[in-house]
This record gives structure tokens, sequence and C-alpha cells, in this order.
């Protein structure tokens, strides 16, 4: 299973550091919640894990490859992050190219949308879904190639309380198999139901990164602590 690890990771626009020299390692069985203000640096490092950035310095690794190095990314990892859909497309149809890019067969379309709940949606357009339905399309994308880690930014973004639950429980059961998930998120209360560790960042920098079960006082108490003392970058 994938370990993730970040060295030294920086990276810099013009005169602004968006992410200021952050190291971290997230191992195999652990539901690693990644949390911060607007502007943090969150998606910026995220982007960088995933290949989408590149690091003015650092490293970001999966059992030490980089994203773009992984033999099958999408076996590796599963990621939901800023989505996007054709409002016309079914969504099985969404899922018909990212499952032969993912190298796995029509039956695997079959099994994410029954694993996600909208087995009894796949014939209807996405146009028609709402912000809820298309966080689980996203998520049935991300498990296509059955990935030893998960990274989820704001999953929980237009879930029913019912649907966040089920959320809860199959990130839980993931992590549970020996998996890695990775949850980057500002909803504090659904983060302390569900992360085994906590990753505070602010301006950039790591602020924190402790089992929850060792936080004292409360998350939401050590999160506007920290947060409060400074500003934020991008």
């Amino acid at each position: 299973m994938a370990t993730i690890e970040i060295d030294h990771l920086t990276k810099r626009f013009g005169d602004v550091v968006a992410v200021d020299d952050i190291s971290l390692r997230i191992e195999p069985g652990s539901v690693t919640g990644f949390l911060g203000p607007n502007g943090a640096g969150k998606t910026t490092t995220l982007r960088m894990l995933l290949g989408l950035a590149t690091p003015t310095s650092g490293t970001a690794t999966f059992n030490g490859l980089a994203y773009h190095d992984l033999p099958n990314p999408a076996q590796t990892v599963g990621v939901v992050l800023e989505p996007r859909f054709h409002p016309d497309r079914k969504a099985v149809d969404h899922l018909r190219p990212l499952a032969i890019a993912a190298g796995v067969g029509p039956s695997r379309i079959k099994e994410v949308l029954d694993l996600v709940d909208l087995a009894g949606a796949a014939k209807r357009r996405v146009g028609g879904f709402s912000l809820g339905m298309r966080q689980r399309l996203a998520l049935a994308g991300a498990l296509l190639g059955d990935p030893e880690t998960l990274i989820l930014d704001e999953p929980a973004n237009g879930l029913d309380p019912e649907g966040i639950h089920w959320l809860r429980v199959l990130v839980r059961r993931f992590a549970d198999d020996g998996r890695t998930v990775l949850v980057s998120s500002h909803v504090l209360a659904e983060v302390a139901q569900t992360v085994d560790d906590v990753v505070i960042l602010n301006r950039g920098r790591i602020m924190l990164h402790r089992p929850l079960a060792e936080l004292e006082p409360s998350l939401e108490e050590l999160f506007f602590s920290i947060t409060a003392k400074e500003g934020t970058n991008r």
C-alpha cells in the first residue's frame, strides 16, 4: 500500500510563498485530515503531489515515486480534486473514458456506481444532478482503479447528513483495509468524526501534525487558535 511522503516542498508564485518548506509522511491504514483556512496552501500542495503543479523545490511521492512516474496512476491514487463534468453526458458515459485510462473494464463502472449509490442514475445526464450526486460521481471516478490511496478535496461538499454518514463509513473502511486516505476540508466537525491524524496548514507552513486522539483542547479550538495568529497567503 502507498505511503505519501512530502519532503521540503516549496512553491513560490513570484514574491508569494504559497507552500513553505513542508515535510509530511502519511502511512497506510490511516485517514489524515489536511486542514487550513482558504489560502493556506492546501490545494497548491495537493496539486504538486498530483503532478499538476511544479514545485519550486522539494519532492512529493507515493512509495518513493512521483505521480507521473507511477506505472498506472489510477491504480495507485484515486483523486477528487476540482471535478468537472459535461452536463449533457450521462453518468455512465462520464466514467467510460476514465475506466479506459485506468485499465479496467465496463463491469468496474457498474461496481463503482453501486458503491457510491448512483446505480439508479447511471443513464441520467449529469446536468440534472445535485451537487451531492456530482460529488458521488467524482468519487466513483476516483475508485475505478481500486486505488491504494484516496486524495479527497472537500468530499462532503453538497452531501446531506445521510450522504456524509455514508462517506464517513466508506472512507473508514478504505483505511481499515490498509489503504491511505488524505482528506482536505474546512468542515471541522465532520473531520473530527472521520480522521485519525490532523495536519493544520497556515500561510503555507505546517503548524500542527498530530493524532486526533492526542489533541487538547478540541480540534476546533486549536484550529482557530493557530489560524487567528497570522493571516494567509493564497
